[in-house]
């Protein structure tokens, strides 16, 4: 059966070089990922500038013109970025975790009160098990924070490096775009029918996604922090800045972030109309976004089973971290780009769904 298997799998040679091809750069990722991490950060924002810099071209302007206006616009977007919110975000964070301990307190005396509210539902001992677990959790989570100053402190160097290379790798990547290609298929086999079919198909989608997934996150926070502030919320930036890039992981990421919001609204109003207010406005937008928001921008993506998505969340997340869930949806989308393109014993590849 196995032998039946690969004569149909593996008889056109096609197959074969796109198997080795996959083959070797989930290897050298999986491997070599974190020192490759530069490389794919730069990619990623040459994905997302090359739609300016192909308007640019259109308007007259040559790719190396083009190439350096956007990555200049690129790097004193990213400066005002560093300069005008982050700081607000930063200090917001500390205020937060200064009041995380008294947050905690007001929860511990909360719910050592509902035995004495509710004798017949709530037991002693469990809430007792649930206040040290808390407590338990917030200790752990402090000790990481720490931890991850310090080892922030000693790679301060390394991420100065990183801040000039990849400005540099992607303005080379942009101005040099049709060479980089060039270079690149000298390397591959001559029998490369179904790599040029599948990366036709991934190309697109990538780019669509990578655009697509940067307004995502913006419109997000921006339309979640107008809404904090109007409501008058505590860490208003901090919690905006977080419910858009909670839209990084599908639906597992719009049930974490919502904690914190509901945690900050009951510390500063209690059960109250200006939480309840608070929580309508912040589930409206949620419903927005995901019903309005999400299949506007990621049309293609939607063609994936949530359990398709939510699998290749926990997958490439727990492969590659970040970039694994980044890219995500893009990679299922890749996957099943290959099993459509894939032969079927030995015919030509499988016409696209």
């Amino acid at each position: 059966m196995l032998v039946e298997w690969y004569k149909r799998s593996f008889a056109d040679p096609d197959a074969v070089t796109l198997f080795l091809l996959l083959l070797g750069g989930f290897l050298l990722i999986y491997f070599y990922g974190d020192l490759l991490a530069p490389g794919l950060a730069a990619l990623v924002i040459a994905y997302l500038l090359e739609w300016p810099v192909v308007r640019l071209m259109r308007l007259g302007c040559s790719r190396s013109l083009a190439a350096s206006l956007i990555s200049i616009l690129f790097i004193g977007l990213m400066l005002l970025l560093l300069v005008g919110i982050l700081p607000t975000m930063f200090r917001q964070g500390i205020n937060l975790a200064k009041e995380a301990p008294i947050m905690l307190a007001n929860a511990t005396e909360y719910l050592k009160r509902l035995p004495e509210s509710y004798p017949d539902l709530v037991d002693v001992t469990l809430v007792e098990s649930l206040i040290s677990t808390l407590q338990a959790r917030l200790l752990k989570t402090g000790e990481l924070l720490v931890s991850a100053s310090l080892s922030s402190l000693v790679n301060v160097a390394m991420v100065l490096v990183y801040a000039i290379l990849v400005p540099l790798l992607v303005f080379f990547m942009l101005k040099d775009k049709q060479l980089l290609l060039a270079t690149v298929s000298r390397f591959l086999p001559l029998n490369r029918a179904l790599i040029t079919l599948v990366w036709g198909e991934m190309n697109e989608q990538i780019v669509n996604y990578i655009r697509g997934k940067v307004i995502h996150i913006l419109v997000v926070s921006l339309v979640n922090y107008v809404v904090f502030a109007l409501m008058g919320i505590n860490y208003a930036l901090l919690l905006g800045v977080g419910v858009g890039l909670s839209v990084l992981i599908p639906y597992v990421g719009a049930v974490v972030i919502t904690v914190p919001v509901v945690v900050v609204g009951l510390f500063q109003w209690g059960w109250s109309a200006d939480f309840a207010y608070l929580m309508l406005a912040y589930l409206v937008v949620q419903g927005l976004d995901a019903n309005l928001l999400v299949p506007l921008l990621f049309s293609e993506a939607m063609n994936l089973h949530p359990i398709a998505i939510i699998l290749a969340v926990l997958i490439f997340g727990g492969l590659w971290g970040f970039w694994g869930v980044f890219f995500a949806i893009p990679l299922a989308t890749l996957v099943k780009a290959v099993v459509n393109a894939w032969p079927r014993h030995g015919n030509l590849p499988a016409q696209q769904d």
